[in-house]
């Protein structure tokens, strides 16, 4: 079965597949605003479950992940850059990060990887975190001069250890409509 035409369209087609998945992934959304409360001990444990669940090259599961949940924290990272200033409103967010001089050294993959396997887990966050009836955003930080500088450091990573992205959660303020539809000019089959 194809999941074409709007979100409606697919339900009413789906008939006898659970569609949940699919409006679950079509309704995350990049949300910056959140509730002051905090985030419940037991659903950042099923974050990180999910985080860890990700696929990766070769089975190998390179990724680390720092829970940063210190308003104080927060703040700083917050105040570090101006692509990072939404992390100070924010009452969780988590690091996803990358060993990346032992995956050269131990696995010899040294093609950017790390960086597949890191989106990976990020994106299994996200879903996971909509899922929960949280709301998030993938905030980069590899890669990005200005927040690869300033924001690992407030971390204390170990060297080699790189800073893929944030995880920006909480329960959202913002309410946005779920993605529907494909965009026909950008799809191909078969070659362009």
């Amino acid at each position: 079965m194809t999941f074409e035409g709007n979100a409606a369209e697919r339900e009413s087609a789906a008939g006898k597949i659970d569609d949940r998945t699919i409006r679950l992934i079509l309704g995350r959304r990049s949300v910056r605003a959140f509730e002051g409360r905090d985030v419940e001990p037991e659903k950042v444990e099923t974050l990180l479950e999910c985080a860890f669940a990700a696929p990766s090259a070769m089975n190998i599961r390179p990724c680390h992940f720092v829970v940063i949940d210190d308003r104080n924290l927060l703040k700083k990272i917050g105040g570090a850059t101006e692509r990072t200033r939404l992390v100070g409103g924010a009452p969780l967010a988590i690091a996803v990060c990358v060993d990346e001089a032992a995956y050269e050294r131990d696995h010899k993959l040294t093609d950017g990887t790390w960086m597949e396997d890191g989106a990976c887990a990020m994106e299994n966050i996200l879903l996971a975190a909509r899922a929960l009836g949280l709301e998030g955003v993938w905030v980069k930080i590899a890669n990005r001069p200005d927040r690869e500088d300033t924001v690992p450091p407030l971390l204390d990573l170990p060297g080699g250890v790189r800073l893929l992205a944030l995880a920006v959660l909480g329960y959202g303020t913002e309410h946005k409509a779920p993605h529907s539809g494909t965009d026909r000019a950008r799809l191909h089959r078969n070659g362009w």
